[in-house]
């Protein structure tokens, strides 16, 4: 099989849904020529196995993995080394959480989020990246990739509130496991951030209700016009592909870096047509 990933194999984390970023990426690396091996949160693996077959292609059934586990943690290795002796070449971190305090329509005024499940929410969204690439780097390949998804954290977004905390850690954990696993392999680390997309990650943040869901639209209708060249929230496989670009050896260079993928519309100011007129 050709590609720009023939030969390599790639774990995938974070596959909940067909419509997810994580899904997606796994679909265009089967298609770019990798092996997939993917995880799943344990009490959710029959769930996310049934998902998986939706690839073009069969995978494993999913690793168990709770990243905030240090005994899942120390035992993904060795479970990889089972299903790929010859190691592996990528990982794509796709993990967030946050509670309901502290994101969302629901959530508590910023200042009141609740220290606990701050504590929680940057457990499972920033420092997990780190706690994954320690626990992967031992089966890596020389000169390997790891991929993790971002939201643009440089501005205080509505109803993202404590997440936004999360994503501008997790933007500095990245910086520095890209030392860490450069030194150490000459592996890559790199960040997507993607523009909004329909998933169930942003159902969580608008909420259900008419207004919540009216906010939204609002959102993906800012950036569709906000982006140069337009923004479509129902097509995930745009960040996917960009994804596995960097998985890939086309960018070798490219370490501890933010790749924005959504359309060109943070690094843009837009107005309505008739602003000027």
């Amino acid at each position: 099989m050709t590609g720009i990933l023939a030969g390599k194999t790639v774990l995938v984390t974070g596959i909940i849904t067909d419509a997810s970023i994580a899904f997606h990426t796994a679909k265009v690396a089967q298609e770019q020529g990798a092996t997939v091996i993917i995880t799943g949160i344990p009490e959710r693996l029959r769930l996310i196995d049934r998902i998986a077959k939706r690839l073009p292609q069969e995978v494993p059934p999913a690793i168990p993995l709770d990243v905030t586990d240090e005994e899942s943690l120390g035992a993904l290795a060795d479970k990889l080394r089972e299903l790929a002796p010859q190691g592996i070449d990528g990982v794509v971190h796709s993990i967030a959480f946050a509670p309901k305090t502290l994101m969302g329509p629901d959530a508590v005024p910023f200042l009141e989020g609740p220290g606990p499940d701050v504590s929680r929410a940057f457990e499972i969204s920033a420092w997990s990246y780190a706690s994954l690439a320690r626990a992967a780097l031992p089966v890596m390949n020389e000169g390997g990739s790891i991929v993790g998804m971002d939201f643009d954290p440089r501005t205080a977004m509505p109803d993202y509130n404590w997440m936004g905390v999360a994503k501008a850690a997790l933007e500095s954990v990245n910086r520095y496991v890209a030392r860490e696993v450069g030194e150490a392999k000459r592996v890559r680390s790199n960040l997507v951030a993607a523009g909004p997309i329909k998933t169930l990650a942003a159902k969580a943040i608008s909420g259900t209700a008419t207004d919540d869901a009216k906010k939204l639209n609002m959102l993906n209708e800012y950036w569709d016009g906000a982006s140069p060249i337009g923004w479509n929230v129902d097509d995930p496989g745009v960040v996917g592909t960009s994804v596995c670009a960097l998985l890939s050896d086309f960018l070798p260079a490219t370490t501890g870096s933010i790749v924005y993928v959504d359309g060109g519309a943070s690094h843009n100011t837009w107005f309505p047509d008739d602003f000027l007129s």
